[in-house]
């Protein structure tokens, strides 16, 4: 029973937490268009947790639409050559135009969330000090220590 509580806790404040992440004021879409590099990624889900070891930096391009949203295509080779890709819609909480972006996501699968923080960058290195500000982030957004990547460098997806 004291473990079902510690649980039950645990998700109602990582929810908490989650649900007071503001995004970035003044955001310039025009400003996030283009390639950036995904360099940190946290999250609880026991996908990510199975597979953490084996994902590498993956590149995302961000395309500004004409009705003002965000669309945002991703790629990352694999060891096999072929390239795995996707879409997301996300929270832009920190961005520097020039140099990153950190993103929460709050996706819902059947009744259960699972909160996703990622870290681009225009170029495959950031300081350390933006590195320890992602991790700060997602500590605070209920991500445990041990679910915060730094992804390896990776070749890129050929141009399709």
């Amino acid at each position: 029973m004291s473990l079902l509580l510690t649980v039950l806790g645990t998700m109602l404040c990582s929810l908490t937490l989650s649900s007071e992440v503001m995004p970035q004021t003044d955001f310039n879409l025009q400003g996030m268009a283009g390639k950036w590099y995904l360099i940190g990624f946290a999250t609880n889900a026991q996908w990510f947790i199975n597979r953490k070891a084996s994902m590498k930096m993956g590149t995302a391009m961000f395309t500004p639409t004409a009705d003002g949203d965000l669309d945002m295509s991703y790629a990352s080779l694999s060891s096999d050559g072929s390239c795995w890709e996707s879409e997301n819609e996300m929270r832009m909480v920190d961005v520097k135009y020039d140099e990153y972006a950190l993103t929460h996501t709050i996706k819902t699968k059947r009744g259960d969330p699972t909160v996703v923080n990622k870290l681009y960058g225009r170029g495959v290195d950031l300081s350390a000090d933006l590195l320890e500000k992602f991790r700060q982030f997602s500590l605070e957004t209920g991500i445990l220590p041990e679910n915060i990547a730094f992804l390896p460098k990776n070749a890129e997806c050929p141009a399709a």
